[in-house]
């Protein structure tokens, strides 16, 4: 029978190292667990810093001075020589020296301005068609009646139209008045200096079959 003999220093040896590679661990891990890795890197290897740098304002500088400006001397121009002719003494005569004297008379008075637009029918005027006599229409009857008519600044007649004009048919005639007088307040007044004046004149008055 065989007896193996055991060695202790072997044992003890592998015991060590065990025990070494233990407490290597728990180092690795107490350190992870109290931070002393990180303080190593940094130590090793420090954060990098960055600094802010300000730039610098410039500051608006005043605009240079302009330029200065240099005065020119006045120029001093001689007076020109003055030649002054004394008049001579006529010969004394004994002729008559006849003075006309101009009356003054007093300039006639200026004619009083026109009016710069003179007064013409105005809007919705009233139609011949509507005052054609009905003999005329019978008979055919056409013409042109020109009549006087004065107007207001109102736009109405001031007084009754009259017939300056005949149309060669006195029945066209009455109608072309008549027609003169309904149109009263649809006149367009005449205009002095923009303001609406009282004023007459003359238009004619057509009156055309339609066919």
């Amino acid at each position: 029978m065989t007896a193996y003999v055991h060695d202790s220093t072997f044992f003890t040896r592998r015991t060590m190292v065990l025990f070494a590679i233990i407490a290597l661990h728990v180092f690795i891990f107490w350190a992870l667990a109290t931070g002393l890795a990180r303080k190593a890197i940094e130590v090793l290897a420090p954060p990098i810093q960055t600094e802010i740098v300000q730039e610098e304002v410039k500051q608006n500088q005043p605009p240079p001075p302009p330029p200065p400006q240099f005065e020119k001397p006045p120029v001093e121009v001689p007076p020109p020589d003055v030649t002054i002719d004394m008049p001579t003494e006529a010969p004394a005569t004994n002729a008559i020296t006849a003075v006309v004297q101009k009356s003054n008379q007093p300039a006639p008075p200026p004619r009083p301005a026109g009016p710069s637009s003179p007064p013409k029918p105005g809007k919705n005027f009233p139609n011949s068609d509507d005052f054609y006599p009905d003999a005329s229409r019978r008979l055919n009857e056409e013409g042109m009646a020109v009549v006087h008519a004065c107007v207001g600044a109102n736009g109405k007649v001031t007084e009754a139209p009259t017939l300056a004009k005949s149309s060669g048919s006195p029945r066209i005639d009455g109608a072309a008045v008549k027609l003169a007088q309904a149109g009263s307040g649809r006149y367009q007044p005449a205009l002095q200096d923009g303001k609406p004046v009282d004023a007459c004149f003359d238009f004619g008055i057509r009156f055309k079959l339609r066919q």
